[in-house]
């Protein structure tokens, strides 16, 4: 398995406090305007995938499905954990930069 540089971001991130995590913190920063980049999990519920699109183009806030929860979690030193939101700019334009990258490789 060849190492993930934005599961190593997110570490990073949540280490500089630049993470929130969890389905209320995640909606409370989106909602109080602190989010800059939500990450939900692939293996989240339809529904949750849909509460966090649909919160997420209102309050016009980036959204990104990516890997599982089990994965997000272990990468920001928790358990599982299907949504997190990166709330420092800087970090999310940088994982969100890198992201592409990969999907465009």
């Amino acid at each position: 398995m060849k190492p993930d540089n934005v599961l190593s971001m997110l570490g990073i991130a949540a280490k500089a406090g630049g993470v929130v995590s969890g389905g209320y913190q995640t909606e409370h920063a989106v909602k109080a305007g602190g989010a800059y980049l939500v990450i939900v999990a692939e293996d989240a519920s339809e529904n949750t995938k849909k509460k966090f699109r649909n919160m997420c183009g209102f309050y016009k806030t980036r959204i990104i499905c990516y890997s599982d929860g089990e994965t997000l979690g272990r990468a920001i030193g928790k358990e599982y954990r299907v949504c997190l939101a990166l709330t420092d700019k800087g970090l999310a334009e940088a994982v969100q930069t890198r992201l592409l990258q990969i999907s465009t490789e």
